[in-house]
């Protein structure tokens, strides 16, 4: 079970309570899209979120198992982040959620004129 106190009635909601804070579900997407990505290149993709908010992010995404953090001592050191197996699972809900996302941003350009 996720740090969360309750279990909650639902299972997706669990799973939800991890993936839907504040920029996580574009950096699972982002790993999704490009595969393992360096820090600053995972920042680039996410146009507009600061390194304290990315840093927390992948902090608390690695605790929950879903990406991995890949640090090599190197001058700079390295540090790539990437999804894991667990993390990986997410990948059909994803695309899914994408497929729908996409199907609806057309129907609201459709109704703004």
């Amino acid at each position: 079970m996720s740090r969360y106190n309750h279990p909650p009635a639902c299972p997706v909601e669990a799973m939800f309570r991890v993936i839907m804070g504040p920029w996580t579900m574009y950096i699972l997407w982002a790993l999704r899209q490009e595969g393992p990505l360096r820090f600053g290149a995972l920042k680039r993709q996410l146009e507009g979120i600061s390194s304290k908010v990315l840093t927390d992010r992948l902090r608390m995404l690695e605790r929950e198992g879903l990406i991995f953090r890949d640090h090599k001592p190197t001058i700079p050191p390295e540090v790539t982040y990437g999804l894991t197996a667990h993390g990986n699972e997410l990948g059909d809900a994803l695309d899914a959620l994408e497929v729908v996302a996409r199907r609806w941003q057309s129907r609201e350009g459709q109704h703004s004129d």
